[in-house]
């Protein structure tokens, strides 16, 4: 699924308007993003858990040259799906 199925199937479930249901699309993943860039998790209760992991910088290698390169610390997201969810998910 895609954002605009997403918005889609909000529209139609609820009887929204296309744009009333873009906006409220639009809104949560924005609401999320900004969590996350501030280093917050969300948890949504049968759903899923977001984190944001620390990495460390390495040492690491160009794979074509083998050149060693320095890897900047960074952080990425994990994502954890809730109990709700595995079992819906295998229940196929």
């Amino acid at each position: 699924m895609v954002k605009a199925e997403l918005v889609a199937r909000l529209a139609q479930e609820q009887g929204l308007k296309m744009a009333v249901a873009q906006r409220a699309v639009d809104t949560m993943f924005s609401a999320m993003t900004r969590a996350l860039a501030n280093g917050r998790g969300i948890e949504i209760r049968g759903f899923a858990s977001f984190k944001v992991k620390k990495y460390k910088g390495y040492q690491g290698r160009n794979p074509r040259t083998g050149v060693p390169i320095a890897v900047k610390p960074k952080r990425g997201v994990v994502f954890k799906p809730g109990a709700e969810l595995r079992r819906r998910v295998n229940q196929r």
